[in-house]
């Protein structure tokens, strides 16, 4: 049995009339395959042609520093962990920070010559460390690319030199570039407009202008080849709402950092994001049949934000269902029933909540004083 204990809020979202393309419309992009993704909803705000298989280039870096991530986040690695240049991370060409063989780097350094000079020694330096071989390591990509739904994609190496049957999609690389996200810290490198290694005696100057030149640029990572041309994705944040832009195969890199910006910015002007939700909000209090404390909060599991076009005025309101009955004991960040957000009468959006603390089982005695006090009393 579900039992709705509340209807908590009523909002209603206003902002400027700033009109969105109409239906079918196009940017006016150089690139023939592009993508606009919001971080924290994952909706697809604009894209053209978002599956077309293509060359990445250097945005193949994205995996790499998401693996990365991953492994320190998880205790696996730390930043302070030293990893040692090999003989085959040397021989790679292109962009690299001239790693040599034997040389030792600390786990920062070859992220931050990975995210910011994109150096293609870097990557393969960090691909050995964490699965033993590059071959292992790229295995390992292609894996966690199947579980993030990247069916665009197949990776040769974890740098992005151009290679037969190494691609992906503007579609795919957005949803990468959304994992990485969720680790705050990669944006302590992907930020840095110029830095150095080995104590300043290398400098280091971020291949994505963005940074410097956008407002809000968070990052993250270009790449560029022959048979690549010029690809980014490109992040920014503004007033709470991050958003992702992609481009593919641009002919130039000017080209590529406007078509970019232009993305981002029809985001920003049509787009908002309102927060109605957040992680650990009480929304609720509920009775706990057979528990110590009677009545007990009952806080949100996740936070709900709701992308809105500004052109629009939503009328967004949320109500929490409890699960029946409840009867102690429960846990701390046990389910105790759901948080639903409608607008304009259409559910958008819902998520567990939990019990914000630990309910213990009252004993037979507290239970017998708890019915003898109800009873003289009436």
């Amino acid at each position: 049995m579900k039992k709705i204990i509340s209807v908590i809020l009523c909002i209603i979202i206003t902002a400027g009339c700033i009109p969105a393309l109409a239906e079918g419309e196009q940017l006016e992009l150089t690139c023939p395959s592009a993508l606009l993704m919001e971080f924290s909803t994952g909706q697809i705000l604009y894209e053209k042609d978002s599956h077309a298989k293509l060359p990445m280039a250097s945005v193949t870096k994205i995996m790499t520093m998401l693996l990365a991530m991953e492994a320190v986040d998880s205790g696996k690695i730390t930043f302070d962990d030293m990893v040692i240049g090999s003989a085959y991370a040397k021989s790679m060409g292109g962009s690299t920070i001239f790693l040599d063989e034997g040389e030792q780097l600390s786990v920062r350094d070859i992220l931050k010559g990975i995210a910011v000079a994109s150096g293609n020694d870097a990557a393969v330096a960090m691909g050995e460390h964490l699965a033993g071989s590059a071959e292992g390591f790229v295995a390992m990509m292609n894996s966690r690319a199947a579980e993030l739904g990247m069916n665009d994609t197949h990776f040769v190496n974890c740098n992005g030199l151009d290679a037969d049957g190494h691609y992906s999609s503007a579609y795919d690389i957005a949803l990468m570039s959304r994992e990485l996200m969720k680790h705050e810290d990669i944006f302590q490198f992907t930020t840095i407009w110029m830095d150095s290694l080995r104590n300043g005696a290398f400098t280091l100057s971020n291949t994505n202008k963005l940074i410097r030149f956008y407002d809000g640029a968070t990052g993250l990572k270009t790449g560029s080849t022959d048979k690549a041309k010029f690809c980014i994705s490109a992040t920014a944040k503004r007033d709470g709402m991050h958003l992702i832009a992609v481009i593919m195969a641009a002919p130039t890199s000017k080209e590529r950092s406007a078509d970019a910006s232009k993305l981002l910015n029809y985001g920003f002007s049509n787009y908002g994001l309102s927060e109605i939700v957040k992680k650990g909000e009480v929304v609720g209090t509920v009775h706990v049949d057979k528990g110590i404390e009677e009545m007990v909060n009952v806080v949100s599991s996740e936070d709900i934000n709701i992308l809105y076009q500004k052109s629009k005025r939503p009328e967004t309101k949320r109500e929490v269902i409890i699960d029946e009955p409840i009867t102690a004991p429960r846990l701390a960040g046990e389910r105790a029933g759901e948080i639903t957000v409608s607008s304009d009468g259409t559910e958008i959006a819902r998520c567990p909540v939990v019990f914000e603390a630990d309910v213990p089982k009252m004993s037979a005695a507290g239970i017998f004083v708890m019915i003898f006090r109800k009873w003289i009393t009436i």
